[in-house]
């Protein structure tokens, strides 16, 4: 039911986002609508705050946050921004807050620098909490209150503001049984302005069936406990990746339980990954993103006295990297602990190996990554193939699962999981060839739940099935050079059906008969035809 509320409240404010955003791109305007929702989410987060606090008296029948704003003008407001930034690690000015916004539209009397002072003001409290200030500090930066698009001039553009507030502010976000909803109708708008954004959509976005293989492939077999969980995914879009492993670790919403590391290069995305995450309810203590080059620019867990950092090791890495992405592949590179094991650095327009080699290098020993990369990866030689070769030999790689095509907004090719593990019991790998399982779409393809179950029983299993599966031993994969190209190993070869000549002739012969009949029937007609118009011109 919650499902259903979500997708239904999402599709009433797709429709109504669309009016509003005129010639303006979807990818450029889901800023707005995303980044006032978030901001409405996290007033309404510090308003039930003050509701369970004694800081003030709240008259009967009074607005909780009129209480506030009388509170603050008598004592002062520092006290309270203070109190609240330690425990929500932000804290918003009475005349900020969402319901003073939207009083003030609904009113009239929102003046266009309004808009920008209550995200100013937030980016200046953001510092009230030092151990909070990287997750909140900049989130509203992208919001450009100056777009020509919004309005040719700033009485416009708040109108304009105005307009995406009445909107953000229309509707109830819980279900029948007061369930919060927001997080599940803030993902299902991100999937609508990525399907809407074309091939932009790459940069933020992983279909969520894909989302889901790769989230069972590294939770499988967790034991039912509340031990923490820790999750990486180096370029991580907008977060929906790193959410989707929470759905399928035991215990997985329970606060604290899984805790999310994650960077991504885009800033626009980067914020856009904090205030996913938050509107589904993950506290800023149990979030480590940073925005930044993954391939640059590794990050240690920590520094000890004597100056040497400290990688950071989790339970699993997903990744969705950009394929075949240029990078700095300078030769310094080989003495990074990430890559030197390997005896060669990926070349410098395809990084493909250098995102799978860094996720693979922060694993713990007993965990599992899945990452999604072209089957380029699968073949190809020189530097690739000799690390594909270390890969093999260390044992690292444990299944290679391929895709359909046209399953994502940024390419139509067709893609291929890799699955990998530092230690494995097992030394042969598992090749599963799903490209032809899915529904056809309009635009995309898609993965129906049983074409997931399929993929996921089958890795379990681990056993050849005719035309879908093989595993095969290290002898087998070294007598092809070591060469993963799946058609090597999994024969999807279907036969034409054989032809019964002597019924196809039969055929022939019973068609030549009935034409010759036919041609009879015309000619003797043809042939009345002549004698009728002879004898009538003979008269």
């Amino acid at each position: 039911m919650a499902e259903n509320k979500a997708a239904d409240i999402t599709s009433q404010l797709w429709n109504m986002a669309n009016e509003l955003r005129g010639n303006m791109d979807a990818v450029d305007f889901q800023t707005y609508i995303l980044g006032f929702m978030f901001y409405r989410y996290l007033s309404e987060h510090q308003e039930a705050f003050l509701k369970s606090q004694d800081f003030f008296d709240v008259k009967p029948g009074q607005d909780i946050n009129d209480a506030y704003a009388e509170a603050a003008a008598e004592d002062g407001v520092e006290d309270y921004l203070e109190a609240i930034a330690e425990r929500d690690g932000y804290a918003i000015r009475p005349e900020d807050t969402w319901a003073t916004i939207v009083k003030k539209v609904e009113n009239g009397t929102i003046a266009p620098e309004d808009f920008q002072n209550m995200f100013d003001h937030f980016n200046e409290n953001a510092s009230l909490n030092h151990g909070a200030e990287k997750d909140f500090r900049g989130v509203f930066a992208d919001i450009n209150l100056g777009n020509s698009r919004l309005g040719n001039n700033t009485n416009d553009r708040a109108k304009a503001l105005s307009k995406i507030v009445n909107l953000v502010d229309k509707f109830n976000y819980n279900d029948e049984s007061g369930h919060d909803i927001l997080g599940d109708v803030y993902e299902y708008l991100i999937a609508q302005f990525a399907s809407n954004s074309g091939k932009k959509a790459g940069e933020f976005y992983t279909p969520h069936e894909v989302s889901e293989i790769l989230a069972k492939l590294v939770t499988l077999g967790l034991p039912d406990n509340d031990d923490p969980f820790d999750v990486l995914d180096p370029a991580m879009g907008s977060g929906s990746l790193l959410l989707t492993v929470q759905d399928e670790v035991p215990n997985g919403q329970k606060k604290g339980k899984v805790r999310f590391h994650g960077q991504e290069l885009n800033t626009t995305t980067y914020n856009l990954a904090r205030m996913n995450l938050m509107m589904h309810g993950i506290g800023y203590q149990n979030m480590q993103l940073r925005n930044g080059d993954t391939l640059e620019s590794d990050w240690p867990d920590g520094i000890d006295e004597n100056g040497i950092e400290h990688p950071r090791f989790v339970d699993a890495v997903v990744e969705n990297p950009p394929y075949s992405a240029h990078w700095d592949n300078n030769e310094g590179k080989l003495k990074d602990p990430r890559f030197k094991e390997y005896g060669a650095l990926p070349p410098k327009s395809k990084a493909d190996y250098a995102f799978l080699l860094h996720g693979l290098f922060h694993l713990k020993p007993t965990g599992t990554m899945a990452i999604v990369l072209p089957h380029g990866v699968l073949f190809r030689g020189a530097k690739e193939g000799k690390i594909r070769e270390a890969l093999l030999k260390k044992n690292q790689i444990d299944a290679v699962i391929g895709l359909p095509e046209k399953l994502f907004y940024s390419t139509s090719i067709p893609t291929v999981v890799i699955v990998l593990k530092k230690q494995r019991d097992n030394r042969d790998v598992l090749f599963i060839d799903a490209s032809k399982h899915f529904e056809k779409g309009k635009n995309q393809n898609v993965l129906k739940p049983a074409d997931i179950d399929l993929i996921i029983d089958t890795y379990q299993k681990r056993q050849d099935v005719d035309k879908y599966a093989h595993v095969a031993t290290p002898e087998e994969i070294e007598e092809n050079d070591f060469n993963l190209n799946i058609p090597r190993y999994v024969d999807t070869f279907e036969p034409e059906p054989e032809i019964d000549i002597q019924a196809e002739e039969q055929k022939i012969a019973e068609i030549d008969a009935e034409y010759e009949k036919v041609e009879a029937e015309f000619n003797k007609m043809k042939a009345e035809l002549v004698w009728t118009d002879q004898h009538d011109q003979d008269k």
